[in-house]
């Protein structure tokens, strides 16, 4: 645990050192960021409830296979990955055409991981570093949820969240210690799709 700690350190002042900069000089996230397409978009290891009306025997649960594709009855190897479930839907009833007369087919997400590259992480100095798939209204609360909190050895009020990718990239700092500690609720802020929240060790 020692050296994944100081692992952990290292990788964060390496970041600094590239050209981040120091914590302190990074503004604090904004509390209500623009606005992003809510519509959910299917992902690998979504489990999906696949209905054909009318036919029972065609009708399933299926898991998203980590290649994005599914297969049911009839079907084999539809992507999954990418789409909405109305457009799977619409794409599964597609298919089905020469097998049914005007089928009818609803897809309803039974439980979510989402596109790997929308989910949030949260890695460093929380209990469960972990992924959280993206919804509407997720917000740092939700995070440090499913994160478990801080461990005693954390910045809290050091943390990172950085925002895009490539020359679109933003870093912020968040103050998680004031948020969980203090029950600041002017620390809470919205999370995006694809945000990185990265929790320092506290310098001794």
């Amino acid at each position: 645990m020692w050296i994944v700690r100081k692992l952990w350190r290292f990788c964060l002042v390496g970041v600094a050192v590239a050209g981040l900069g120091a914590c302190a000089g990074y503004p604090d996230a904004p509390a209500d960021p623009d606005g992003v397409d809510a519509v959910y978009t299917i992902g690998p290891l979504d489990v999906l409830e696949v209905f054909v009306w009318g036919d029972p025997e065609l009708s399933r649960q299926v898991a998203v296979r980590p290649d994005g594709r599914i297969s049911t009855p009839l079907i084999q190897d539809m992507l999954a990955a990418g789409k909405t479930p109305s457009d799977l839907s619409e794409d599964l009833a597609e298919a089905l055409l020469p097998y049914i007369q005007d089928p009818l087919v609803t897809v309803i997400v039974s439980s979510f991981a989402g596109p790997v590259e929308e989910q949030i992480r949260i890695i460093g100095e929380v209990n469960n570093p972990t992924s959280v798939p993206y919804r509407r209204n997720l917000t740092l609360i939700d995070i440090m949820l499913a994160a478990g909190g801080l461990t005693e050895y954390a910045d809290g009020n050091g943390a990172l969240l950085v925002r895009g990718q490539g020359d679109d990239r933003q870093t912020y700092r968040v103050r998680i210690e004031d948020l969980l500690r203090d029950s600041d609720i002017d620390a809470n802020v919205a999370v995006l799709p694809g945000d990185v929240i990265m929790v320092p060790e506290a310098l001794l």
